[in-house]
């Protein structure tokens, strides 16, 4: 049985894409270095990301927009990402990372903290993650000034306070807290320019 693994980044950063990742190995595949992502180096996880590709029976990574994020939220925006990267592979069972199933054609099973069980999933990740950091280097290139290299688009301090200086660019979410400038009612309270 070919098993799918699907998991995702970049969820709660307030700049660039939600990605999803799948991954496909031959039955009965074991490699022990391929973990969650987040538990790995960047240097463990981009030579994990060339491996995967090369042993993977199949693989796919989809990136989902600012705009479409804003147009649909950031749920249904990453499990667009999942449904695409899923319709591009060849497997017999999908398996998701959290408790999020989407829509497809084959069999699914939603796993809580799957990103630490299979290792279809944390290969995933890893493909997810490093892709999505890389895109978000290219785009700190494209957009100085907010540090998108560094942070890869997350709320950090840094990234709050490139927001305030300079506005929001192109790749930022803008329905996004965080991205919205906060405005001062006449009490001194900030109050979000979302409802």
């Amino acid at each position: 049985m070919l098993i799918c693994g699907v998991d995702e980044a970049g969820r709660g950063p307030l700049a660039g894409p939600v990605v999803a990742a799948a991954a496909v190995f031959p039955e009965g595949y074991e490699n022990h270095l391929i973990q969650d992502s987040k538990a790995l180096t960047a240097k463990q996880r981009n030579a994990l990301f060339e491996q995967i590709q090369q042993t993977a029976t199949s693989w796919a990574i989809i990136a989902v927009g600012p705009r479409r994020i804003e147009a649909i939220n950031i749920l249904q925006a990453t499990k667009l990402a999942m449904r695409l990267a899923v319709e591009r592979i060849q497997a017999d069972l999908v398996l998701i990372d959290g408790n999020q199933p989407i829509v497809c054609s084959l069999p699914q099973r939603t796993v809580v903290g799957g990103d630490r069980l299979h290792v279809q999933i944390s290969a995933a990740s890893i493909l997810a993650k490093v892709y999505r950091d890389r895109l978000m280097e290219t785009l700190g290139a494209k957009y100085p000034g907010y540090g998108l290299e560094k942070h890869s688009g997350y709320p950090t301090p840094a990234h709050k306070r490139a927001i305030l200086e300079l506005g929001p660019c192109r790749v930022h979410r803008r329905t996004f807290a965080g991205v919205v400038p906060a405005r001062v009612s006449s009490n001194g309270l900030e109050l979000s320019s979302l409802a």
